[in-house]
């Protein structure tokens, strides 16, 4: 009973956040013209009264982001195109990026340099998780095996150091640069508010879920190397 409870507290600690974050995306997502302008009109008009107008707006299939080495906000259809609440609550989240991009926000830039970095060692674990047992068993030496998923478990611990990075420059995209610019612009309608904090939580909680679910994928792989 015991070990069933810890069980069912880890998948909602897990899948709990990431739940939620979709649920609250979903939500203000209708309805659909809330607003006068789409998010992309949004994420330009903000850009240029930050005087970045070199920054570019995208659409992308990739998933709402800033690009960095692009200089560009993309934004996947439903919030280029769409007019609801949480199309251009995530728009304004992104051009906070753009502003702290713009500003150096060191924050930022670290994770900019950990993810170069750690793309390619994440890739080198994975092989070497499928390789090790292999390599134990043809080499009769239990213990190099073991040695090497260990290794390649460790990098799976990469993504999960880029997201903890991650976390302040999400919530200070949110709430340091894209609602002060909301309100200052007098964007919001007023009963929005409230519900725009909660979407701008949302948006900087969306790394917080998948880096749980790194966790999750960690203890998997010790799962199968007890055995």
């Amino acid at each position: 009973m015991i070990f069933l409870i810890l069980a069912l507290l880890l998948l909602a600690l897990v899948f709990g956040p990431g739940i939620w974050v979709k649920r609250v995306l979903s939500r203000y997502s209708t309805p659909a013209n809330r607003y006068s302008g789409s998010g992309a009109q949004l994420a330009r008009h903000l850009l240029d009264l930050s005087g970045l107008q070199a920054v570019a707006v995208e659409r992308t299939k990739d998933g709402d982001h800033y690009d960095p080495a692009a200089k560009a906000v993309r934004l996947t259809d439903d919030k280029f195109d769409g007019r609801s609440l949480t199309a251009i609550t995530v728009a304004a989240h992104e051009v906070g990026h753009a502003i702290q991009d713009a500003e150096g926000y060191r924050p930022l830039r670290w994770r900019g340099r950990l993810v170069r970095i750690m793309q390619p060692v994440e890739r080198v674990g994975a092989l070497v998780l499928m390789v090790s047992p292999f390599l134990g068993a043809l080499t009769r030496a239990p213990t190099l095996g073991i040695l090497l998923f260990l290794g390649g478990l460790m990098t799976l611990a990469t993504s999960i150091l880029v997201h903890l990075v991650t976390l302040p420059t999400e919530f200070d995209a949110s709430f340091g640069r894209a609602l002060p610019l909301l309100q200052r612009e007098s964007i919001l309608k007023s009963v929005d508010q409230p519900h725009a904090r909660r979407l701008l939580t949302a948006a900087a909680l969306t790394y917080v879920a998948a880096s749980l679910m790194s966790l999750l994928n960690m203890a998997r792989w010790l799962a199968i190397l007890r055995r």
